[in-house]
């Protein structure tokens, strides 16, 4: 038996606006929320031990005092599944993203952060 990847948890100084953030980035819904902790997750979907096939990772987002101060560690990589690489780019920006130079140089990817200043990937086009 192996483990299998089902949230991941995101310090931020904002959990409920970085939740709106993300849920329009994914199409997620709000799943749990309570004073400093916000949780997001696919809309509709079953959940417990019986539920078929790959689970969709949840995002936790917690409250936490310090700010973020180096690159990040783990990313998120995003991938559009309805539009072009370049249209998605815009959304996200439009929606509080903003580009990010990490010294990628010319890459396949755009690397974007989001309002809290997290790097996440957009990936090239492709239906996962």
């Amino acid at each position: 038996m192996s483990s299998k990847f089902t949230e991941l948890a995101i310090d931020c100084a904002d959990p409920a606006g970085l939740a709106q953030f993300w849920c329009a980035v994914l199409d997620y819904e709000v799943q749990d929320e309570e004073e400093g902790l916000v949780t997001i997750g696919p809309p509709t979907m079953p959940s417990g031990k019986d539920r078929p096939g790959p689970v969709p990772p949840t995002l936790t987002f917690a409250r936490v005092p310090e700010g973020k101060t180096v690159k990040n560690r783990v990313h998120l990589d995003i991938n559009p599944t309805d539009r072009e690489q370049d249209e998605e780019v815009r959304r996200l920006l439009e929606l509080g993203a903003r580009h990010a130079d990490i010294g990628q140089g010319e890459q396949s990817w755009v690397v974007l952060l989001d309002p809290e200043g997290n790097e996440f990937c957009v990936l090239a086009t492709r239906h996962p």
